[in-house]
């Protein structure tokens, strides 16, 4: 490096500039020359083989009176293609007018490749006429500033060429310090530092800055060159691409610009890239996703090397090599989404101070943006940095592998002590989510370490809870695949994390799919842990809880009986691993149409869970809240609101006002009014459950349509079909949106609004619902499930309606038929479709007695 000085003046030859240049290019090729002696004024006499020769000393020009030469000046051209930056120009021409007479200086800062030379470049190309001369200084390093300096000198003094190289370096500055009205442009400076001494010496004319580094300018004003606009980004590809190919295909140019992070360095080797290949966008997004290391070093042919993504911020990170923490917490914020990362997940990467000297320095470099809570990255940087390259100190493969799995650790430790049922630990996982999934997005399982996995299972419980359960199937799938990858079939956490899967799928309406899982590992742990191990128990419990949801009620229900039979000889009868097994076969009767054969079981269960686990804990105010829907379900109301009532408040005691349990139990006591014959009253605390609902989940979440669908059906209940009907419109078309067509709560959805418009006097219009539901649950359930069973008596009924009992009958003589061999004789299903199918024989004009089925919602 060339040390600057900037003391003293030239004297006589002046051969004591200070500026220490050691080695100059100037020689004039005449082979070896060898100083022999000094001639009189200064000349030198030089020896070469026998000749002499005497040269005379160099003239010195005056540089002080010598005028700007008209020509001479020396400004970098831009590509031709500008495009806007209109507000930058603007703060560019505030900040140099108004000279005073001193000199403007203007620092343009932004991250490599955002386009800051080019906006100097045209800032001197449309304002050049203000200026007597226009001087463009490459400025990434002190020697690289001394040649432009000496070059100056020779543009304004021609006979100063022949000159020592230090010698023109002052020259240029004296000319600078000693004239005004010019613009010089220092390029690429490495940090301010580096030009101190010249703006210590040069008091008139305007000097623009660029540099990388955003800080530490002092009192100079700067302007920032943040990335193009994405319309801004398309032009500018549009342009650079049909200067060379009018007829270009550019289909999928705003993907791609978005892709690149409309970063205008990219935008142009992109733009490269498709006309030297003519490929379209498309395609150089696909060679992007599939060779990233390739595709980041490609130069235009012909072009500079130097200037291709992957190399433009080498340089940079190579000016932090003295702070080795900053690479790893670049490598690191590589693997995450590049907005929004909470500062304190970049705490464990080392000693407090040494993590806020890397940020600081990045943040000075533009490679980061820093804010008192949050950095952010541009995810071009992202992705050059996660890309391997052996050849790069920055990206060496170990390095990059050990950056994601750090990242996957750091997100891990986030989470690992929260309860993803609990709103008071939610921000944390919203704030850990939209990173995870980056994570997740730019790697493949093989790579996934424990962490990882550990990572996925807790997000899927989350993204459970918080009514997302096509997300959480994708998460709880990969949990299970790392986890057997890493662990093997058959230990706990890959059979854990396969029942985790099949529980999502059984929240997305689809719990035949989970099936398979279940019983798998109901097989794998009795062939691993034997038949009585209480996780053998526990699968199998998970198993029939999975018949059930799927409307199976003859296989799950005779597996309870047993699990529950084998739990009480293993473990005992107030074991908690047995608790819930006697719940679920609680719930089997009760879906069964039995509550009668429930309510012993929920009893002994909450007497056990007191006695076991507390009067407070979660199970036993399940088991509290499983016995209050029972007896409601048996028409005792008398012990049902009382016991919802203090399930109620014991929730929201221990739990919060806001918790999902707390919530539920309102929506639980609500309806429970409506059975009392309090319609009113349960009208008031629905709404107030919905708008609390809404609050919390928000107005898509399962649970907020749960309770929309329980207010819509008492309005109906009660006669208020204006009311009812468009809120059953508003879940019908919810639950399609958010949970999908074939979801039995969709479904549940449209049968009601059927219901609605039978009894509002449109039951043609009922029948062409019904009929749709009908074909969709044969399709989705099978023709024997319990709800497609329910769809077929409510189109009988429909038709009825309508007057039409010849297509009426048979249909409820079929129904009664199936809901018998299906339920069972006893069950309430079959005894309303045999009390409609008697009603519809005795009297076929009397729809208005006949029951119609109607689904509330938890």
């Amino acid at each position: 490096m060339v040390g600057w000085g900037w003391v003293g003046g030239l004297v006589g030859g002046g051969e004591g500039s200070g500026w220490g240049l050691v080695g100059s290019a100037d020689g004039g090729g005449l082979g070896p020359v060898r100083q022999v002696a000094v001639a009189s004024a200064g000349s030198v006499v030089n020896q070469a083989a026998r000749d002499l020769t005497v040269q005379a000393p160099p003239v010195v020009p005056a540089m002080e009176s010598v005028p700007a030469v008209a020509g001479a000046s020396r400004i970098e051209t831009t590509t031709g293609v500008f495009v806007g930056r209109s507000a930058e120009l603007a703060r560019l021409d505030s900040a140099v007018s108004g000279a005073g007479g001193r000199a403007v200086v203007v620092a343009v800062h932004g991250l490599g490749g955002v386009g800051k030379s080019t906006l100097a470049a045209r800032f001197a190309e449309s304002r050049g006429d203000r200026f007597s001369f226009v001087w463009w200084v490459t400025a990434d390093s002190s020697a690289a500033i001394a040649t432009g300096l000496a070059d100056l000198a020779v543009a304004i003094a021609p006979e100063a060429a022949v000159l020592p190289a230090e010698q023109r370096v002052e020259l240029g500055v004296r000319w600078l310090a000693t004239h005004d009205g010019w613009l010089l442009v220092l390029d690429n400076l490495t940090t301010p530092s580096d030009a101190a001494g010249l703006l210590e010496r040069v008091r008139t004319g305007t000097v623009v800055i660029t540099s990388r580094q955003g800080t530490g300018w002092g009192g100079i004003p700067t302007v920032a060159v943040d990335v193009l606009t994405a319309e801004q980004a398309v032009d500018l590809l549009d342009r650079l691409v049909r200067a060379e190919w009018p007829d270009a295909d550019l289909s999928g140019a705003e993907a791609l610009c978005a892709e690149l992070g409309f970063l205008p360095l990219a935008v142009e080797q992109a733009a490269a890239y498709l006309v030297q290949d003519r490929i379209d966008p498309t395609a150089y997004l696909d060679l992007l996703g599939r060779f990233p290391a390739r595709v980041f070093t490609a130069a235009r042919e012909g072009g500079d090397a130097r200037r291709t993504m992957a190399r433009v911020w080498h340089v940079t990170l190579d000016r932090l090599a003295d702070t080795p923490l900053a690479g790893d917490l670049l490598r690191v914020v590589a693997w995450w989404a590049p907005n929004g990362i909470p500062r304190d997940f970049l705490s464990g990467l080392g000693e407090e101070p040494d993590v806020h000297e890397a940020s600081r320095r990045l943040a000075a470099y533009s490679m980061i943006t820093l804010t008192r809570t949050e950095v952010s990255v541009h995810r071009l940087v992202q992705a050059v940095t996660r890309t391997e390259d052996p050849a790069d100190p920055h990206r060496r493969p170990e390095d990059v592998a050990a950056a994601r799995d750090t990242a996957a650790t750091i997100l891990s430790d986030c989470v690992t002590d929260l309860d993803p049922r609990s709103p008071a630990d939610w921000p944390r996982y919203h704030q850990v989510l939209p990173h995870a999934r980056a994570l997740f997005g730019h790697t493949t399982p093989d790579t996934d370490t424990p962490h990882t996995a550990h990572l996925l299972a807790q997000l899927g419980h989350y993204l459970d809870n918080r009514g997302d359960p096509a997300a959480a199937v994708t998460h709880h799938a990969r949990a299970a695949q790392s986890f057997e990858r890493l662990y093997g079939p058959d230990h706990p956490e890959t059979l854990t994390c396969r029942g985790n899967l099949a529980g999502a799928y059984r929240a997305t309406g689809d719990p035949g799919r989970g099936i398979p899982l279940l019983e798998a590992n109901a097989a794998d742990r009795e062939r691993v842990l034997g038949p009585d191990h209480p996780s053998t128990l526990t699968a199998r419990n998970n198993l029939a809880y999975a018949y059930e949801a799927a409307g199976d009620l003859r296989r799950a229900i005779p597996l309870l009986e047993a699990v529950l039979a084998d739990g009480v000889r293993v473990l005992g009868a107030d074991h908690v691993d047995v608790l819930p097994v006697r719940g679920n076969l609680g719930n089997a009767y009760r879906a069964a149409g039995d509550p009668g054969r429930a309510v012993p079981l929920y009893e002994a269960n909450l007497a056990a869970a007191e006695r076991a686990l507390g009067p407070d804990h979660m199970v036993t105010l399940t088991s509290r809240n499983n016995l209050a829907l029972a007896y409601e379900a048996l028409g005792d109301l008398d012990r049902a609101i009382p016991l919802h009532e203090a399930v109620l408040a014991d929730r929201e005691r221990l739990l919060g006002p806001d918790h999902p349990d707390t919530l539920t139990s309102r929506n639980n006591l609500a309806f429970a009014h409506h059975v009392a014959g309090d319609s009113d009253r349960a009208i008031r605390l629905l709404g107030a459950v919905l708008a609390d609902r809404e609050r919390v989940l928000g107005p898509d979440h399962p649970h907020a349509l749960d309770t929309r669908n329980n207010l819509a059906c008492v309005y109906q209940l009660t006669g208020d079909l204006q009311r009812a009907i468009p809120l059953h419109e508003e879940v019908l078309a919810a639950r399609e949106r958010v949970q999908g067509p074939d979801h039995p709560h969709t479904s549940a959805a449209r049968d009601n609004l059927a219901h609605a418009y039978q009894l509002g006097g449109a039951p043609g219009r009922a029948i062409r619902l019904h009929k749709t539901i009908l074909a969709d649950r044969e399709r989705a359930l099978g023709p024997d499930h319990p709800d497609t069973l329910t769809t077929r008596h409510n189109l009988a009924v429909a038709h009825l309606a309508t007057g039409d009992p010849d297509r009426a009958v048979p249909m409820l003589k079929a129904v009664v038929a199936d809901r018998e061999r299906v339920l069972g004789p006893d069950h309430f299903d079959t005894l309303a479709s045999r009390t409609s199918l008697a009603n519809a024989l005795r009297d076929t004009g009397g729809g208005r007695q006949v029951w119609i089925g109607q689904r509330r919602t938890r």
